[in-house]
């Protein structure tokens, strides 16, 4: 029997999980399920920690995080089975877009109130996707408040000097295009991203010899770490070419953990950012 199909006869069959009490639609919810990690990280800043009674699993995995583990480790985990959520008991399952279907169809049989969200691909995007989850969980001022504090990093973190040449090259050669919120992270913090420029797509793998071929001014990768399970290890930056063509190409620390998500991790990644930039302008 699959997966899928014993999810649906446990729901029919009336079962041993604990049937959740669907919340009224608008009603303030006080037991949320986030199943997404990106939105681990907007309701750790808008969300009161009792209103949260479980999170992705993969917020308590250090090779995945964007959120301190010290947090993370305070709240009861999800993976992306129907049965996890179900037997949390929610009044509010706040789920992304990598989601099954299944799981999701589960869910909806119940009368979970749920609230699907996207990958924000703009900074604007991301900012809506805020209100949108403070509004729902009851906190519009702290999700204003959020949203307020992006636009002063992003403010602060501007260069007024001409953009430099730039590739952000993660894991096995994936890189960010134009179209995505890296892009735009790069552009507003005086980067030029030379995704575009050698034919890559929105998401991207770029061998080696692809990045030989237009080498940038910086590469904004993952720390060179050959220990197994580092999610910011790119073996790459091992390689010896790169080794020796040093002076040709800045290689700055950009962890995977700024990549992936919106929201708060955007007052992050411009600080990195602009950090990077200044040391690039510093530089005789």
């Amino acid at each position: 029997m699959t997966r899928s199909a014993a999810i649906v006869l446990l729901l029919l069959s009336g079962c041993t999980l604990q049937r959740p009490v669907p919340s009224e639609p608008d009603a303030t919810p006080m037991r949320i399920v986030s199943m997404n990690p990106c939105v681990d990280t907007i309701l750790m800043e808008i969300a009161d920690s009792k209103q949260i009674a479980a999170i992705s699993h993969y917020s308590q995995d250090p090779r995945a995080s964007s959120v301190p583990l010290k947090w993370a480790m305070q709240y009861p985990v999800v993976s992306g089975a129907a049965e996890d959520v179900i037997a949390a008991s929610p009044d509010l399952v706040i789920a992304g877009p990598h989601v099954s279907i299944q799981t999701i169809a589960a869910l909806k049989r119940l009368g979970i109130p749920l609230m699907q969200v996207s990958v924000p691909e703009t900074v604007d995007e991301s900012k809506k996707q805020i209100s949108d989850i403070a509004a729902r969980i009851g906190h519009r001022q702290t999700g204003a408040n959020l949203n307020a504090k992006i636009d002063t990093a992003i403010a602060a973190a501007q260069s007024g000097a001409p953009p430099v040449s730039a590739l952000i090259w993660q894991g096995s050669g994936l890189v960010p295009g134009k179209g995505t919120l890296a892009d735009e992270l790069m552009t507003r913090t005086g980067f030029r991203n030379l995704s575009s420029m050698l034919g890559l797509k929105k998401w991207d793998i770029l061998p080696i010899e692809g990045l030989l071929s237009q080498p940038p001014a910086v590469l904004l990768a993952g720390q060179a770490n050959m220990g197994a399970g580092n999610a910011d290890s790119n073996r790459m930056l091992s390689h010896p070419v790169l080794r020796n063509i040093g002076a040709r190409i800045k290689i700055a620390h950009y962890p995977s953990s700024l990549l992936h998500c919106g929201g708060p991790i955007i007052i992050k990644s411009v600080a990195r950012l602009a950090e990077i930039r200044r040391l690039m302008e510093a530089k005789p």
